[in-house]
C-alpha cells in the first residue's frame, strides 16, 4: 500500500520510496527510509494533507507526494 492510504493512528514500515531525484533525496533526509516506522497521526478536514510521525519527528506531507512511498501497515 502507499503512505497515502494509510489510515490515521495505524502504523506501516517503510518499503520503497518511487520519487524524483529531488524529493527521494529529502525524503530520505526527513527519515523516509525503507525499515523505518511512520504512523499516520492526523488527517486535515479535506483529508489532504496528512501528518505522519517519524523519528520522533511529526510532518504534514500532501498526499500526492506521500503516494510515493510503498509501506506495509503493521499491527
Amino acid at each position: 500500500m502507499r503512505l497515502s492510504e494509510l489510515r490515521l493512528n495505524h502504523k506501516a514500515i517503510i518499503k520503497k520510496l518511487y520519487s524524483t531525484k529531488t524529493i527521494h533525496r529529502r525524503f530520505q533526509d526527513l527519515g523516509f527510509i525503507p525499515g523505518n516506522i511512520v504512523s499516520c497521526v492526523l488527517i486535515s478536514p479535506f483529508q489532504n494533507p496528512k501528518a505522519f510521525k517519524i523519528n520522533g519527528m511529526v510532518l504534514a506531507i500532501r498526499n500526492e507526494d506521500s503516494a510515493n512511498i510503498e509501506v506495509e501497515e503493521i499491527e
